[in-house]
């Protein structure tokens, strides 16, 4: 996976992709794993000051000693991926057309430390319905992109990649494979990302849903007091799960929003450190450690230490928090949005969320986390069906 060290392709062309990893990287790999010089850490501080050392230390003798990813990376390279240019920057993509004549185009788009693992659960149901026990009016053709600067997509290499800029990008990947009319889907930052779209190519998309835990919050502590008391019940709890995830577990998306430079020294030399970094998150947002399967955890690692992806991926923070439009009030998107909203991990508050989305479809669920696509797929596969129905 050198290739990302040559210029792009050339605008406009798309060319197939497959993943081929040498094993001179997987001999390096499990070098730096068996040389990780491992800190200390205090008795009984469990996630209390980060990612704990024994958690942390299995999950790296796990990926150096049994992970199989040469299995995965076949697994991967058995859906249809391509690569483009566009914007000057390297876009990857999965390409998974329905057999249904009248399958809907829809984009799947990830956030960080995410990418297209985090989706591939839905690949079969979304594509290809009847075979799932679903019904063919529901069939969608797939287009799931590695965001610029992100895993396969490899390193960006100018200023400027931010999630405003990414959404361009996308909706012209889109115009790129001849969709006049399509869908978006998106979670994390690709929750910030698919509105954008809405509003950039409104009339051309027919549909925005979003699993976003930021989904129509406001910053912590700009609530008033009456319009706290005004809240439901269900809605105080996510502010004050807001509240907690800011005051204990918001210290990366300073970092990267102010230094991802500096963090990137130990993200791309260290395999641990990477992992360390990164299970803080999958882990963050609804406080349990097995909600993403290792097997998936580590497959969706590897896109990025293969890449060299870790300080491209996290500079798209940096260049949103210094995006003075990112934070300016939005006009009202025309574009119908739906919300999945998932009790272990979302702080969606609606009122918050309507004041520039026009929000047609809500739903919440006793399940599921911040990464639903991976362990409440059928919650997942479900309500994005429910949404489109209603919309087309």
């Amino acid at each position: 996976m050198k290739m990302f060290a040559s210029s792009p392709t050339n605008p406009g062309t798309i060319r197939p992709f497959r993943l081929e990893t040498t094993q001179a990287e997987l001999q390096d790999l499990k070098q730096r794993l068996s040389m990780t010089h491992w800190p200390d850490e205090l008795p009984g501080a469990g996630w209390n000051y980060g990612a704990p050392l024994s958690f942390v230390k299995d999950m790296a003798a796990y990926w150096e000693h049994s992970f199989d990813w040469t299995k995965q990376e076949q697994r991967l390279n058995s859906y249809p991926q391509f690569m483009t240019t566009i914007d000057g920057a390297n876009i990857h993509f999965f390409h998974i057309r329905s057999s249904e004549p009248g399958a809907v185009p829809l984009m799947l788009i990830h956030g960080w430390p995410s990418s297209p693992v985090e989706f591939l659960k839905l690949v079969g149901p979304l594509t290809d319905p009847t075979s799932y026990g679903g019904d063919a009016a529901d069939a969608f053709h797939l287009v799931i992109p590695s965001l610029p600067g992100f895993g396969l997509s490899g390193p960006t290499t100018d200023t400027g990649w931010s999630p405003f800029r990414a959404a361009q990008a996308l909706d012209a990947l889109m115009t790129l494979l001849g969709y006049e009319q399509y869908g978006v889907q998106g979670g994390d930052m690709g929750a910030m990302i698919a509105p954008e779209i809405g509003r950039i190519a409104a009339g051309r998309v027919i549909g925005v849903h979003v699993n976003a835990a930021t989904m129509g919050f406001v910053p912590f502590g700009a609530i008033e007091d009456d319009v706290f008391a005004s809240l439901t019940d269900a809605e105080k709890v996510r502010v004050g799960r807001l509240g907690h995830f800011m005051k204990e577990r918001f210290g990366f998306n300073m970092i990267q929003s102010t230094r991802p430079q500096t963090l990137a020294y130990g993200l791309h030399d260290s395999p641990a450190g990477l992992l360390a970094w990164t299970c803080e998150l999958f882990n963050g947002f609804g406080d349990t450690v097995d909600a993403v399967d290792r097997e998936t955890f580590l497959t969706n690692l590897m896109l990025y230490w293969l890449t060299g992806t870790a300080n491209s991926s996290t500079r798209m923070y940096y260049e949103g928090a210094h995006d003075p439009g990112a934070w300016a009030p939005k006009d009202m998107s025309p574009t119908p949005v739906g919300v999945a909203v998932f009790q272990l991990s979302d702080v969606a508050v609606r009122r918050f969320a309507e004041q520039g989305n026009r929000i047609v479809h809500w739903s919440e669920f006793e399940r599921g986390t911040h990464f639903a696509a991976i362990d409440a797929p059928d919650l997942m596969i479900k309500d994005i069906r429910t949404f489109f129905r209603n919309v087309l």
